[in-house]
């Protein structure tokens, strides 16, 4: 079974065409052959060893990846969500071992998995899972009510800007962080108030709002940089694990997908919300599988707006 991994830990160079074994379905899984698999940032850190303890080199290799999309194969005698061979669809994946989106046959539970949007193509659809669902999540953690006031930082990113266009259509008012040639994207993905992004962020926030917002999404991973703009008893979520802070001001709330991968009814909602025209799938570019070290280079690098999808 061809995959795009690692067998030694290191940088975009390492990850390259290896051999893995054909996985079994289970009663509850479903065979995927993908056809589209987006580039995250934990993707990064899959293959560079951050995100595993097990020492380099590895048997029989690692394979990055969390968001898939392609066509079902075949499905086990117990799912029950609807899904059938044939069917297209998009999954999220949680990365272990050889078991990862970068494969061109893949078995993912069937609570992970559902159709791709109405009108979207496989590799529109990769870039929807993951990083929506962190987003949605995100913005639950927060319990804002409608009419209260998020901050988002990292707003041209695929995270902020789902933030963002989620929160609109939970009529939340949005105060996003942009850099000057990005600030037409983010007022266009549905952001009331932008502002510089940057150090200077927090400040610029309070200067429009002296008490602070009632919330706020830290896409940039500005950490303890971001929580001078949230006001007392407010709320932050974090996405790369955070938890720090002033406990006794702000409530920190780290947000992983990981323990929502199952929760497909959340993901089907995602996907009408695509159809409704609330959310926009937004690729950056396509490059063959093959050559996912220089989307990770590119990834790595910066400035990515949308995201790097890889073909099978």
């Amino acid at each position: 079974m061809t995959a795009i991994g690692v067998t030694t830990y290191g940088g975009p160079e390492a990850l390259h065409e290896i051999d893995v074994p054909p996985e079994p379905l289970g009663a509850s899984d479903v065979r995927i052959r993908v056809t589209a698999a987006a580039v995250n940032p934990t993707d990064t850190g899959v293959r560079s060893g951050l995100r595993d303890d097990r020492p380099a080199p590895l048997p029989p290799g690692a394979v990055p990846g969390m968001d898939a999309a392609g066509v079902v194969v075949e499905v086990g005698a117990d799912v029950d969500t609807g899904i059938g061979p044939g069917d297209r669809v998009m999954a999220i994946v949680l990365p272990s071992g050889p078991h990862g989106a970068y494969r061109s046959d893949l078995v993912v539970p069937a609570r992970s998995v559902v159709r791709v949007p109405a009108g979207a193509s496989d590799v529109e659809a990769a870039t929807l899972p993951m990083n929506a669902m962190t987003a949605r999540f995100a913005l639950d953690s927060l319990q804002l009510p409608s009419g209260q006031v998020l901050a988002v930082t990292g707003a041209a990113g695929a995270f902020g800007g789902y933030v963002i266009q989620l929160a609109k259509a939970d009529g939340i008012t949005v105060v996003a962080d942009a850099a000057a040639k990005d600030r037409e994207l983010v007022e266009r993905l549905g952001a009331d108030v932008v502002l510089p992004r940057g150090e200077g962020f927090s400040e610029a926030v309070r200067e429009r709002y002296p008490d602070g917002v009632d919330g706020l999404a830290d896409g940039a991973v500005l950490n303890a940089a971001a929580l001078p703009a949230v006001k007392d008893g407010g709320r932050m979520a974090t996405v790369r694990g955070w938890d720090g802070g002033d406990r006794d001001r702000v409530t920190v709330v780290p947000v992983r997908v990981f323990a929502h991968a199952l929760e497909w009814e959340a993901l089907d909602r995602l996907r009408l919300q695509v159809e409704e025209g609330v959310l926009t799938l937004r690729v950056a570019d396509v490059l063959p599988a093959t050559q996912a070290g220089e989307a990770h280079r590119r990834l790595e690098a910066g400035g990515v707006r949308g995201r790097l999808v890889l073909q099978f």
